[in-house]
């Protein structure tokens, strides 16, 4: 998204994130795109209530680029994105207020024109098991529209899924009255 003040050029970009390894990832990105920029200031959340988050000036007034970046975020109500906001200088000054006004716009302007996705949340079970009873865990699991992320078939399998987490009490019930079962949950 491009927003323009005073001859300088602001342009915003919004990534889906999950880990900080992935917005330094966008960010390295982002920086070979525009390599000549001024400034690439940003934000970002990750975490169900985002509790993970930072918002850089990359060299601006502090307070006047990553703050307005992130408290758009917050605004927003989006958590696990990253919004970085690149800077061509236009050889005029704005002052802190222009630029707080100029990062806000292009930051706002730029989640307006996302494509927002909604996750539905997740609870990881790790479950271990006799092998004859593969086809049991595994119908299980199926019915429950779980994700299977690691299986490892021994004399005693273990299984690690992801499950919504709206059903954990469901399958934490039905895996309770199966015999010969271990199972907790990360």
């Amino acid at each position: 998204m491009l927003y323009k003040e005073k001859g300088s050029k602001f342009i915003g970009f919004a990534y889906p994130v999950d880990q900080e390894s992935d917005f330094k990832k966008a960010l390295e990105e982002v920086k070979l795109l525009h390599p000549k920029a001024t400034h690439h200031c940003y934000a970002f959340r990750i975490g169900i209530k985002g509790e993970n988050y930072r918002a850089n000036d990359d060299g601006e007034p502090s307070g006047s680029a990553g703050l307005p970046i992130y408290n758009q975020l917050l605004a927003h109500e989006l958590t696990n994105i990253f919004v970085v906001v690149v800077r061509y200088y236009g050889g005029t000054k704005l002052g802190v207020s222009g630029l707080v006004k100029a990062y806000k716009e292009t930051a706002k302007l730029t989640l307006e024109s996302a494509e927002i996705i909604t996750k539905e949340l997740e609870s990881e079970v790790h479950i271990s098991f006799e092998f004859s009873q593969q086809n049991q865990i595994f119908t299980l699991l199926n019915k429950l529209d779980a994700k299977i992320i690691d299986f490892k078939t021994e004399e005693r399998c273990t299984i690690s899924a992801k499950i919504k987490l709206a059903l954990k009490e469901n399958i934490s019930e039905q895996l309770s009255e199966m015999q010969n079962i271990d199972f907790n949950f990360s």
